[in-house]
């Protein structure tokens, strides 16, 4: 019995027959891919700059359907509970837009660099972040910092002192 070594190298048909299926498939990806919804924002960072505490911490995020399918957000997820997230749940129709709106607590006072995650039914991109940052600036609420209050007075307090003490029998 011969064994032979030789491997046989693929024939120009079976080259040609393979560059078609390759072709087709990165067509059929590319044409999925460019009928699907697209999400995009007018801005992915709003910089707050410095504010007073207290201040009004909402802004707005705009979101576009570039594709040409509906885009659902499903989630969106702020970093900490200091940012607070609305958005609709409606599908967002190709050329439309909706709003997130996005709030932080300026009662707290300092620096802050914040991201809010945004889930949603785009293929190429299903988790988008956008981010908000800024300074606070001023004291912290009068309840935080006050100490404990004490007063001393020199006027004098009746008292009496009473105890258990029995008396030894004779």
């Amino acid at each position: 019995m011969l064994i032979s070594t030789h491997q046989t190298s693929p024939n120009k048909k079976t080259i040609k027959n393979m560059k078609k299926i390759f072709a087709g498939l990165f067509l059929t990806a590319s044409f999925a891919f460019a009928t699907a919804q697209t999400i995009s924002f007018d801005k992915t960072t709003y910089d707050y700059g410095t504010v007073k505490n207290g201040a009004d911490g909402h802004t707005m995020f705009t979101v576009k359907n570039t594709g040409d399918k509906p885009l659902i957000i499903s989630k969106v997820q702020a970093s900490c509970g200091c940012t607070t997230p609305e958005w609709s749940q409606d599908p967002i129709m190709p050329g439309k837009t909706a709003q997130i709106k996005v709030g932080y607590n300026t009662t707290i006072v300092g620096p802050f660099t914040k991201i809010i995650e945004v889930y949603s039914n785009d293929p190429a991109n299903s988790r988008s972040v956008i981010n908000i940052k800024g300074t606070v600036e001023g004291q912290a609420a009068a309840a935080e910092m006050a100490a404990p209050a004490m007063e001393m007075s020199t006027k004098a307090v009746p008292a009496s002192v009473k105890t258990n003490a029995r008396k030894a029998s004779k």
